[in-house]
């Protein structure tokens, strides 16, 4: 049975459970590192699903690649992977001039924009050109290029969307410290204006939370009825509960991948000064690396950098460790798409603080305490009431863990985007 959200309850409610018709999938990411970010993480277990559920998969992505199961293609993308030349400007070959991808994707880098979802898109529509016969559908990861709209001409394109960046660009834009740091940022984020034209003209998506779908329809346009709602699975595997390890009286967790105003570590270290004073155990871990920034300035100023830990580079096993060991798992950001910190850690039987940020009231339900966006008092308050009654902090993980292994499977997602599959080919008279 899979689950899926409707506009009024964030809570999962059963949808039809259609015996799955095996097809051929190709599953598309612009870039899909497998241990930055979350796009290589969310390509290996989608396809993984679906090849659970009898699909053929393949994957085609543009560098870094994505690590894969057995069984499942890659089909390599090459881009120019600009990022990782020492001068990106004495890149350019005189073959540019012919390939409208490369030429548009090193202007666009030369002159301080992102250019690799055009890129991407252009160099997967020519590909399809070719080959859209090789395949029933395809299963695009929040792309939004222009092209895409063209290949669904080809073939039934469905779009997972997360969160509209246009969110990333409103942060980021007003952290800018000064006029030209504020142009060069909003020059960076161009892209989002094709992402909003393309999100308007494409009839399929699948979105990982209410909060996903209903932003996308504020910030870009998106027609919600053209949405359909199916939370992220976790992998419980490594995300679960684990009786013999003790929890450690104060520890707060925290995952912050960036010292970004989104991520909401400012409230957060606001709400530590308030609760660290009266109680010299608590201890905050940060699982990334903070650099030199507002977080840093922030811990000074509060005299709290001998109560705080960074440090990133850590396996997914000893991530879920720290949950297990944590008395508090702190989600603090101002806006989440699904919020997977949160879902893991509550897989792990951790009791979790979190703001009401997007998605993440969706996620916590009613198995966690949720502050309001920005409010260090309110978040204070929160911690200050777990890290005073551990019996309570430990009722709560228990039942944050049976809400994530019911809830947070891969199986349930796949399945949704399976019936838009169907749904998709039906509309076309194919594989009726």
């Amino acid at each position: 049975m899979t689950f899926e959200t409707t506009a009024n309850s964030p809570s999962p409610i059963a949808a039809d459970a259609d015996p799955v018709r095996p097809l051929r999938v190709l599953v598309s990411g612009y870039r899909s590192h497998p241990h930055v970010g979350g796009q290589g993480v969310y390509i290996r277990e989608l396809t993984r699903a679906l090849a659970g559920l009898g699909h053929k998969v393949s994957v085609i992505s543009g560098p870094p690649y994505p690590e894969l199961d057995d069984g499942i293609e890659l089909i390599e993308l090459p881009s120019l992977d600009l990022f990782e030349e020492d001068n990106a400007f004495l890149a350019f070959r005189p073959s540019h001039l012919t390939n409208a991808a490369d030429l548009s994707e090193w202007l666009a880098h030369n002159s301080g924009a992102f250019g690799e979802l055009y890129a991407f898109g252009l160099r997967l529509e020519k590909f399809l050109r070719a080959h859209a016969g090789d395949f029933d559908v395809l299963h695009d990861n929040q792309t939004l290029a222009s092209p895409f709209v063209r290949i669904n001409a080809l073939l039934p394109v469905i779009t997972t969307i997360h969160h509209p960046i246009s969110i990333d660009l409103e942060y980021a834009v007003a952290a800018g410290e000064s006029w030209w740091k504020r142009l060069l940022t909003r020059r960076w984020y161009s892209f989002v204006k094709m992402q909003a034209k393309t999100s308007r003209a494409l009839p399929r998506m699948l979105a990982v939370s209410a909060a996903a779908r209903d932003s996308h329809a504020e910030h870009y346009g998106t027609p919600t009825e053209r949405v359909r709602v199916a939370f992220n699975g976790i992998e419980h595997s490594i995300f679960h509960p684990d009786e013999t390890v003790e929890r450690e009286t104060g520890l707060i967790v925290t995952t912050a991948s960036a010292d970004a105003p989104i991520k909401g570590l400012d409230v957060l270290l606001d709400a530590l000064a308030r609760v660290a004073a009266a109680r010299p155990n608590v201890k905050l871990r940060i699982v990334g690396n903070l650099r030199k920034g507002p977080a840093k300035r922030a811990l000074e100023k509060h005299g709290l950098t001998s109560r705080v830990i960074d440090g990133g580079g850590l396996s997914r096993e000893e991530v879920a460790d720290l949950y297990r060991r944590a008395h508090v798992v702190a989600c603090p950001a101002r806006f989440e798409g699904f919020g997977f910190p949160a879902a893991e850690a509550m897989a792990c039987g951790a009791a979790v603080v979190s703001s009401d940020g997007g998605a993440l009231p969706e996620v916590v339900g009613d198995c966690g305490l949720v502050s309001p966006v920005g409010d260090a008092g309110a978040m204070a308050a929160n911690l200050a009431r777990l890290l005073d009654d551990p019996q309570l902090a430990r009722h709560i993980g228990e039942k944050a863990t049976a809400r994530a292994q019911d809830v947070f499977q891969w199986k349930h997602h796949a399945l949704a985007a399976s019936r838009i599959y169907t749904e998709a080919l039906a509309e076309r008279g194919a594989h009726s």
